[in-house]
């Protein structure tokens, strides 16, 4: 590599500035700091995301019909406010794609952005001949980025990172479907032909490590973190209600039964407690679990529901800064974890945001002992679930004590600040990262 201060980097990235998205903040998060430190960064995403000014950003769409309907959704809704529009322009270009999106799904039955590999490969390899880049970096989310950050590797020679989020393979289960596969071999292609291969938990890096024994020191376990959101800190008040705020997506196996459980046990328990108490839900639409859920419990009118919070025109605060500053509205931060095989693997993004917030966070914590450990090393409640923790009535009865603690402090001293800033931030990552690089570059 040239000297540090010439460098120049190749980011692929299908999120890239897509407002609230984990797997847009991972990447975007690190700019500034790659900036400063001298790094030329050039970025080739997909074209759901905002066009960055800072940086050189190139927007490619995908070349599947798949990818293309998923992207123009996207699309439309940004430039199109009036949803009669929107609709009408989706259901025209929805019976266009139709037939070649059915063979698509015939033949290639994954994730809708397997396609944009090809575009993201073609758009780096005429950049790369323009002028060379000192690294390639795949970063994702969606595995179209390793596939074309490996493809040119293999055309260039140019050496790859590969930066893994949320982990290919599920523990303890064989790949049987077409996606499964599919992730199944883009890990074994990151861990035998990246030069640089990270994973964000140790057990995700171990397992990976396990199954291709040829990964070796290549693998690196690198928590993303995220830096200081606030110069200075929202106030946060004691409001007449206690408020329980969950922030983030919910799906079938990450929903809100041992929550709602817990509640009607402290309803049935201590009606004076739940009389005061409020769950507010910020996110997109409710998982069917926990709808019906919610829908059947006598404490459904104690449950508020904001949705997906979007930039504001009028203040100019995007959708994740509003967020942000509701984290500081609530007085306990609810972390569900989900309750399935890859959250052994897997921490939440959505962690990182809550301890720089300095507010009580109660997390359900599903056989992840690195994610129990960084919360209670924090001060923060932790319940245990799966083989390491209860079955669901254990689970509610566990946040029931919980929830009696905190509602108790908050009547006496209505639960102040805790005044701790969070020690995993994006700053310390790329510091690891630039190291490793440099590492690998000296020897």
């Amino acid at each position: 590599m040239r000297d540090n201060h010439q460098q120049r980097w190749l980011i692929i990235s299908h999120a890239f500035n897509m407002d609230g998205r984990a797997a847009s903040q991972t990447i975007t998060d690190k700019l500034p700091h790659l900036l400063r430190a001298g790094i030329e960064v050039v970025v080739i995403s997909g074209v759901s995301g905002i066009k960055d000014t800072v940086v050189e950003h190139h927007q490619v769409w995908p070349v599947g019909p798949a990818g293309l309907r998923f992207e123009l959704r996207h699309v439309l809704r940004r430039r199109f406010q009036n949803r009669l529009v929107y609709r009408s322009l989706m259901t025209l270009a929805s019976v266009l794609l139709l037939p070649a999106f059915v063979v698509e799904k015939i033949f290639r039955p994954v994730e809708s952005s397997w396609s944009w590999w090809l575009s993201a490969y073609l758009k780096g390899r005429a950049l790369a001949r323009q002028r060379p880049f000192d690294l390639i970096y795949s970063t994702g989310g969606a595995f179209a980025a390793h596939v074309a950050g490996h493809a040119l590797k293999k055309s260039t020679g140019i050496p790859w990172l590969a930066e893994v989020h949320d982990p290919f393979v599920t523990p303890g289960r064989v790949p049987e479907s077409a996606q499964d596969k599919m992730q199944a071999q883009v890990e074994k292609t990151i861990c035998e032909k990246a030069d640089i291969a990270i994973w964000f938990t140790q057990q995700a890096l171990d397992s990976a490590r396990m199954r291709h024994p040829q990964l070796g020191e290549r693998g690196k376990m690198m928590l993303p973190g995220i830096d200081q959101p606030f110069q200075t800190l929202p106030p946060s008040q004691r409001g007449p209600k206690f408020v329980i705020g969950h922030f983030g997506s919910l799906s079938t196996t990450r929903n809100l039964s041992s929550i709602i459980g817990a509640l009607e046990q402290l309803q049935a328990q201590r009606p004076e407690l739940m009389a005061q108490t409020e769950l507010h839900l910020y996110g997109g639409p409710l998982d069917a679990v926990s709808s019906e859920t919610i829908a059947a419990s006598p404490v459904r009118e104690q449950v508020r529901h904001f949705g997906r919070i979007e930039a504001d025109p009028q203040t100019g605060l995007s959708g994740r800064e509003q967020i942000l500053r509701r984290m500081r509205s609530v007085d306990v931060l609810l972390l569900l974890h989900g309750e399935e095989p890859i959250c052994e693997e897997y921490i939440p993004s959505k962690m990182y945001e809550y301890l720089w917030m300095q507010r009580p966070i109660l997390a359900t914590v599903h056989r992840n002992p690195q994610m129990a450990e960084m919360l209670r090393g924090q001060g923060h409640m932790v319940v245990l679930t799966g083989s390491a923790g209860s079955a669901l009535q254990m689970t509610a009865e566990e946040l029931v004590l919980a929830l009696v603690q905190l509602h108790e402090a908050w009547l006496v001293n209505g639960l102040p600040d805790s005044g701790r800033t969070s020690p995993y931030t994006t700053q310390r990552a790329v510091e690891q990262l630039a190291a490793w690089i440099t590492q690998r570059t000296s020897a």
